[in-house]
């Protein structure tokens, strides 16, 4: 496992709380939460409730990234913009790509259980939902950094199709806070 510190140069930011009925921190992702292209795994995004925001909060982002990916930039899960500051909590499986009352398989980037304004980002699979973890085989275990930033602005201003790195720089200078959770995984080789 790598010492990649995902937050080592970014601004300083006040610290609140995370947590998730789905895993715990520290803990390895349940089978569904990993990658469906892995014996067991669905991509089905977990669970998060977070409180103790710093005042001054005007939205949410959440981001699944894993720094320890052989790729020399990590690899991004999941990254949701715009999550209005009265909602404090998503619900397992938000992180679909089916909108209610689309067709099966039609993609939608605001997922079943987000709130309305939210909005999902292309992962690096280049899917706007959760994908799943999915170390290389043999390539020891991974750290997953399950983020809730708290902004300072309603909206973070950038288009639906933008990386989640486009995200993280344009929010860098709106975090008021982030909570962090940290999952693991590993695919023995």
């Amino acid at each position: 496992m790598s010492a990649n510190n995902p937050f080592a140069r970014l601004p300083e930011a006040a610290s609140f709380t995370v947590t998730s009925t789905t895993v715990a921190d520290g803990a390895a992702w349940p089978s569904a939460q990993r990658s469906a292209g892995v014996p067991g795994g669905k991509d089905v995004s977990p669970q998060l409730s977070w409180s103790g925001a710093p005042e001054g909060t005007r939205s949410y982002a959440v981001t699944v990234y894993d720094p320890d990916a052989p790729t020399g930039s990590g690899f991004w899960h999941w990254a949701v913009a715009d999550i209005p500051a009265a909602v404090t909590e998503l619900p397992e499986g938000a992180g679909d790509d089916t909108g209610p009352g689309l067709p099966e398989g039609a993609g939608d980037d605001t997922g079943p259980g987000l709130p309305e304004g939210a909005f999902q980002l292309p992962n690096d699979a280049r899917a706007a939902r959760y994908i799943g973890a999915a170390p290389p085989a043999g390539h020891g275990p991974h750290r997953y950094f399950v983020v809730v930033h708290a902004l300072d602005v309603e909206s973070i201003g950038i288009p639906a199709d933008a990386t989640p790195a486009v995200l993280g720089f344009t929010m860098a200078g709106h975090i008021l806070g982030r909570a962090v959770l940290t999952a693991t995984a590993e695919t023995p080789a």
